[in-house]
């Protein structure tokens, strides 16, 4: 224990000293505050009031505040993987600094050496996103606040789990990876398509049948939508009290991508958490087993 707690300082102290992986990261989280909340969030605003019934007068901190739940969810939703890519990217340097040699000559087991690696990304990616986290906070106060202290617990949960999930999709992909262009090219790759599949850019209620069938296979995809249910379920709350239909409400849920669906059945909360931890869970798993595995550096 004492060799991996080692291990899992040592490799923090190099992703936070190494600049060039440190701000890498951040451009994921600034890029997209920008983006979603100073060009998408007129285009939502005016989305929703359109959906609204004549002859019922809605706070516009209403909106508003649906509006920056959903962007605040989408950009938490993205991070949380890609930033976890970034940071994984001290296995990469390792290797081609030639310093896993050196940390394999000593008495260290490989199931530690990678565990190692996988608790520091975590532990880094969660700093960040954290970060991330305030700032939406903020911004969510500034235009309009209906989370109760439940749902940021629910939200804090949501990022813990989706970056366990990011940390272990990204060890295993990064695992077989021995130059810096490599790591970077996949980084490149997650950054402009994961936000894509998982529904965070675009809601996967937009797309076709087909490719929501498709989706619905993703482990991604039910961890947006927690983030998005838990994000906007007390302003949806509150719209149900100021008198807009349930009927609205239930298609606003729909187009949000609260209420997910897998072949015409909707999925719960319970199960969307269970897929969550447990494909989480399978990759870890996979990883460690690969590293034990392995017979070269």
């Amino acid at each position: 224990m004492k060799t991996l707690m080692e291990l899992v300082k040592r490799n923090i102290k190099m992703f936070f000293s190494d600049k060039g992986m440190f701000f890498t990261s951040l451009i994921t989280p600034i890029i997209l505050l920008v983006l979603f909340f100073s060009f998408l969030g007129k285009i939502y605003v005016d989305s929703y009031l359109n959906m609204m019934p004549e002859g019922i007068e809605i706070d516009s901190s209403l909106i508003h505040g649906l509006v920056g739940g959903q962007l605040l969810s989408s950009m938490l939703a993205v991070c949380c993987v890609t930033i976890a890519f970034c940071s994984n990217l001290l296995m990469v340097q390792d290797k081609v600094t030639g310093a896993r040699k050196d940390l394999t000559v000593a008495p260290i087991k490989k199931s530690i050496l990678s565990l190692s690696y996988y608790i520091a990304s975590f532990l880094s990616t969660l700093i960040i996103c954290f970060v991330a986290l305030l700032a939406g906070f903020a911004y969510l106060a500034f235009v309009g606040w209906y989370l109760s202290f439940v749902d940021v617990l629910k939200i804090m949960l949501d990022v813990v789990l989706l970056v366990m999930f990011g940390t272990a999709l990204s060890s295993l992909v990064n695992y077989p990876l021995f130059t810096s262009g490599q790591g970077s090219a996949v980084g490149t790759i997650v950054s402009s398509g994961y936000g894509f599949i998982c529904g965070a850019y675009m809601p996967i209620a937009s797309f076709s049948p087909i490719l929501q069938n498709i989706l619905s296979f993703l482990p991604s995809t039910y961890g947006t939508s927690l983030l998005k249910n838990h994000c906007t379920d007390s302003t949806f709350k509150a719209l149900l009290d100021e008198g807009v239909p349930k009927e609205i409400i239930e298609t606003m849920s729909n187009f949000l991508d609260c209420n997910i669906y897998f072949f015409d059945h909707q999925v719960s909360i319970l199960v969307m958490y269970l897929i969550l931890i447990g494909s989480t869970l399978l990759l870890v798993g996979l990883y460690i087993f690969i590293n034990k595995r392995a017979k070269r550096v």
